[in-house]
């Protein structure tokens, strides 16, 4: 006599296919990759960090006032006219200062800066601004000065999507900082925390310097279901940047990686506020585990967000289309002045159809700082 199975039994078979099917196609959002020839057997040993406080909502510092150092003339001369600053297209109005005498030598006035004077830029901006490198060595004269970076920071998201139908999950960007080092920390999951569908880190090793982030190191590791453990290292070593397949390419001054960007766009923002206009355009040389590329957004509007944490006044930065041509995702993102220039929201596109979306969903987490400007350590 033939036996049946009991219906119950049946239907969990038929949903553990489903399931396994929908993993499986998940796991195609992912683009292949290898282990990057030994140079990804051991990360760097991550910065552990308590946070203990809420970030909240204030207003942006003001930019702060560039400082010229001086020596005193040898002997009275009659005063130069004023020499416009260097970065007069895009550097905020600020009080004049007295020029320095006809006997001062090169080296009696410091600048950051040696670019040709530009006219300011109006209200209305061109069609095809110049971009303006977030690398620039300190953009403004005073900015390495006037900055002092955030206790370490921690950032939650929300993430919803689509791929083949509608995915949900989370994501968590950890900053932190131990003296003049610092880690960044992207983590994306799909599905549960503790269990994902879809997992992926990106982290990024280095240096703080008067210019900002400097890479040492970055890390790619993506999880899936049916799939080994997946790893991309790219290792800066000087002018030269060494990617995964084993290729050594020529760097560009000031280069970011994936995960480091969105803090240097924090710290150039807040360094230099008045690029965080609708109409600028700001580029990014970047290491991609394929090439170094200069990445290029454009401020496309300032927006009002409703997130989980309240409505949150924000410019959005859009990556140029053309970067599309070589199969890369592309990420739009929205800082928030109010939240120290943060990124609250991030809208990472494979293509129009596939693609998640990033909105924070509380406060952010900070430690509290010790002396010295470093995080207190867990």
């Amino acid at each position: 006599m033939r036996r049946h199975l009991p219906r119950r039994r049946v239907a969990v078979l038929a949903l553990a296919v489903v399931v396994s099917l929908a993993h499986w196609w998940l796991a195609q959002f992912l683009p292949d990759v290898r282990i990057g020839d030994g140079n990804a057997e051991r990360m760097p040993q991550r910065i552990e960090v308590a946070y203990v406080r809420e970030l909240a909502q204030a207003a942006p510092p003001p930019a702060a006032p560039v400082v010229v150092a001086r020596r005193a003339p040898a002997r009275p001369a009659a005063a130069k006219k004023p020499v416009p600053s260097a970065s007069a297209a895009s550097a905020p109005e600020l009080p004049a200062e007295p020029a320095p005498s006809a006997a001062a030598t090169q080296d009696e006035v410091r600048v950051a800066e040696a670019e040709p004077t530009e006219p300011p830029i109006a209200s209305t901006p061109e069609p095809e601004p110049e971009p303006t490198a977030a690398s620039a060595p300190a953009a403004s004269a005073s900015a390495a000065v006037a900055f002092e970076w955030p206790p370490s920071t921690r950032l939650s998201y929300r993430l919803s999507g689509n791929y083949r139908g509608e995915v949900s999950g989370g994501a968590q960007v950890e900053w932190a900082r131990v003296g003049e080092r610092y880690q960044v920390h992207l983590d994306v999951w799909v599905g549960a925390q503790a269990a994902p569908l879809v997992g992926r880190r990106m982290s990024s090793d280095g240096e703080i310097t008067d210019q900002g982030l400097s890479p040492r190191r970055y890390d790619e590791e993506t999880r899936a279901l049916f799939r080994e453990l997946r790893r991309r290292t790219i290792v800066f070593d000087g002018a030269r940047v060494l990617l995964p397949n084993g290729k050594q390419i020529d760097t560009l001054p000031g280069v970011q990686d994936a995960a480091s960007q969105f803090v240097q766009l924090t710290w150039l923002f807040t360094t230099r506020p008045e690029l965080l206009k609708v109409g600028q355009r700001i580029e990014v040389p970047l290491a991609l585990p394929t090439r170094v590329d200069r990445w290029e957004y454009d401020v496309v509007e300032a927006v009002r967000l409703e997130t989980p944490v309240g409505a949150l006044d924000t410019f959005h930065l859009r990556p140029r289309l053309a970067l599309r041509a070589h199969r890369d995702l592309v990420a739009d993102v929205w800082f928030a002045p109010t939240l120290q220039y943060l990124p609250v929201r991030l809208l990472i596109r494979q293509d129009e159809a596939t693609y998640i979306d990033m909105m924070l969903d509380r406060l952010p987490l900070q430690a509290d700082p010790v002396p010295g400007g470093a995080s207190a350590p867990r």
